[in-house]
Order: structure tokens, then sequence, then C-alpha cells
């Protein structure tokens, strides 16, 4: 679990924009530590160093607080799970199971942002920048398994077993957060688990 930064520890000047941020990363700190549903604004003003109606000259409310950091996580889940498409060639199974692996290194990364992030759910399906984010991590996976299959991201056959693939990698995020795996399971080799479910969605030799 990743801590504040040490510039949160002292008063700083804070340039347009800055305080912003400062606020939201210990807000992220805060749920990491806490979890979202336990974090106070007040401790999170504390914590950055900034006067506690700070966060109303760029925030609504709590919740609006909370939807600022979940924006900024799942911008960094997407870039992570771009960064991990773009290492391998198109059609290299390898490049399905990493893909998973990192969905799956986030939220072992960052468990508390990872629940709020699929917790956060009133008023979330009229939120356009809420969805438009997630539309844009969904589009990555529609798109290597496109490009397994060799066909448009488009065609209904690539979205569903692109679905069936998030399907898995979320659930199996969820069940090692919730330390819920089979006993059996617990010692798995997770790299083979998700080479197995790559392979099994996406055969080696695709039409």
């Amino acid at each position: 679990m990743s801590e504040a930064r040490p510039a949160m520890q002292g008063k700083k000047k804070y340039h347009h924009g800055d305080l912003r941020e400062q606020l939201l990363e210990a807000v992220r700190v805060l749920i990491e530590r806490h979890g979202a549903d336990a974090f106070s604004v007040a401790e999170a003003c504390r914590l950055a160093g900034v006067s506690s109606a700070a966060p109303y000259k760029h925030f609504a409310d709590r919740s609006d607080i909370l939807r600022g950091v979940v924006l900024l996580a799942m911008d960094r889940m997407r870039r992570a799970m771009q960064a991990t498409a773009e290492a391998y060639p198109a059609r290299d199974p390898r490049r399905i199971a990493a893909l998973g692996q990192s969905y799956v290194d986030f939220a072992r990364t960052e468990p508390g942002i990872f629940r709020t992030m699929f917790g956060l759910t009133e008023g979330h399906e009229d939120d356009a920048e809420l969805t438009r984010a997630g539309d844009e991590t969904c589009a990555i996976v529609e798109q290597v398994v496109a490009d397994h299959l060799g066909l448009a991201p488009s065609d209904p056959e690539a979205k569903l077993r692109a679905y069936a693939l998030w399907c898995f990698v979320h659930g199996h995020s969820f069940l090692c957060l919730d330390s819920k795996l089979p006993r059996d399971m617990s010692s798995i080799d997770e790299a083979a688990l998700l080479r197995t479910v790559g392979d099994a969605m996406l055969p080696p030799d695709p039409r």
C-alpha cells in the first residue's frame, strides 16, 4: 500500500491545480488506509496541509471528491493496460495473459481504490466522463481480442470474448482481495491460470 508523498507533510505554496491534485492524493492514501466509507474530508485536508474550506473550491461535495479519485485511478489502470498491450505483437498469446495480469496487479496494488472504482455506482450511468473512462478501458481489451481473432473490435464475437475475459480477471481479482480462493488454490500459479483462460477463450490458431 503506497503512502502520501512527502510534500503533504508540510505547508506548500500551490500553483493553479496543485491543491486539487494534492487533495485527491491525500484521499487516495486514506482510502487505502481506511476504505472509501471511513475516510473524512477533514482528515484529508490535514494530510494534504490545506484548510477545511479548500476542497470546496474544486469539488461540490464528498461524493464529487471520490469521483475525482476514481477518475484518476481509472486513468492509471487504463495506461497500465495499454502499456501491457503494446509490449506484445498481435496474436501473441502472452499478450492476453499479460493484459489480465496487469488488471489483477492493479487490484492488488490499490485494493481500496479498486473497490471504490466498482462501488461508486450512484449516478454512474448518467456521468459521461466516468462512462467514457470505463469505455476506454474496455476498448483496450476488445482491441487486443479483435487483433488476436483477426476481427474488427466492433465485431460481436470480439466483444463477447473480451467481456468473458474481463469477467474472469475481474472476478479473480475480487476473490484474491477478499481471500476467497478455494483452499487448494491458495498457492495457484497465477500466470499459468491466466494463460489457460486466455487459450480457452482465444485459441492459438484463430479463424
